[in-house]
């Protein structure tokens, strides 16, 4: 038996499929995936099926997790309101939770993915840099009620929390509603195949603003680290890249992968723009040979859009993290060119 056991609820997303990579890489680390369905290729010896929302279903899957000593949690289901955000993805983590600390004696560390939402991004302009010592914004807010549910459930027991702060998360995966990664290159090989410039599809403003954003595999990195050091016990930190971009810089980058032309920015409703585009995705697949995955299936456009009409700036201060030992940083615009190669690979986009 390995010392570290690391369960991965929310396996089956962008963010725990980066996690279980990176820690399976590890001869320190065993690795459990959690998801409500399992993958196709899933191995059911290191996967674990559980409804998250059920507490009985929870106690009973957990009889298979008593060596788990980490417990990394990144699953997330959306929700209409910030009311029901809070009261579904505050219930799955209680009930994992605490059917861990009956099945699990040697939980030591919760490592929560929490996100710049945190900071209320998500309704207009806020304090940027934003930084984890921010005071909060009027609730609901599902990831106070998360933290506060750790902070208050872990007092006087031998396991402790930490939660990351990661922004704009981009790994390859399909088919989760939080992926811009996807939207960009799938809206870019129909432009491609349409022979149509690649117009920035957001506006004016969005198209200047300062953001960041977070590497899946740096956030994995940054994972491991939080859920070992000693200084992240109880705390909670920015995780990105390091770097800012504006989309006036990095656009003309992107639309060079993919042979295209860039255009100015152009605010279109991707989620309307998209919907008749489901025969031409086929004849992609079919012409280069990809995986066969319908468009409907492969991309969420609504967050592409949100994302895409942010006129202000979003970016987080890492000064904590370094301070207490984490140190990587990763190059946004060379993140984008090896994911989109590695989407390639993998026969997701031509």
């Amino acid at each position: 038996m390995q010392d570290r056991v690391a369960l991965v609820a929310g396996a089956s997303g962008v963010t725990g499929i980066a996690f279980l990579e990176h820690l399976s890489q590890s001869l320190e680390w065993q690795t459990i995936g959690l998801a409500s369905r399992l993958p196709a290729s899933a191995d059911r010896e290191q996967f674990v099926a559980m409804n998250l929302l059920d507490p009985d279903d929870c106690a009973r899957g957990s009889k298979r997790l008593a060596d788990v000593t980490h417990l990394f949690f990144a699953a997330y289901r959306e929700r209409p309101t910030e009311a029901a955000q809070v009261e579904t993805n505050g219930a799955m983590l209680r009930n994992l939770v605490s059917a861990l600390e009956a099945a699990a004696p040697r939980l030591s560390r919760v490592v929560l993915v929490e996100g710049t939402k945190a900071y209320g991004c998500h309704f207009g302009p806020f304090k940027t840099p934003a930084r984890e010592s921010d005071p909060r914004h009027l609730p609901p807010n599902f990831y106070y009620e998360q933290e506060d549910f750790l902070r208050e459930q872990c007092r006087g027991k031998a396991w402790s929390w930490t939660a990351l702060r990661p922004d704009l998360i981009m790994g390859p995966g399909e088919g989760h509603p939080m992926n811009l990664l996807m939207a960009i290159a799938v809206y870019a090989a129909i432009c491609k195949e349409l022979g149509v410039p690649l117009a920035f599809p957001g506006t004016r403003g969005a198209y200047t603003a300062l953001f960041d954003a977070t590497d899946a595999t740096h956030l994995a990195r940054a994972a491991a680290w939080a859920a070992t050091e000693p200084r992240c016990s109880g705390e909670a930190f920015n995780i990105t890249n390091g770097d800012l971009f504006r989309w006036e810089h990095l656009w003309p980058r992107i639309a060079s992968l993919f042979d295209l032309s860039p255009a100015a920015p152009l605010p279109l409703p991707l989620g309307v723009m998209m919907a008749d585009k489901g025969p031409l995705w086929q004849s992609i697949i079919t012409k280069h040979g990809l995986l066969p995955t319908p468009l409907a299936d492969l991309v969420s456009w609504g967050f592409g859009e949100f994302v895409f009409r942010i006129e202000y700036d979003v970016f987080a201060d890492t000064t904590k993290a370094r301070r207490c030992g984490f140190h990587d940083v990763v190059d946004t615009e060379e993140m984008f060119e090896r994911q989109f190669r590695e989407l390639r690979r993998r026969k997701v986009i031509p």
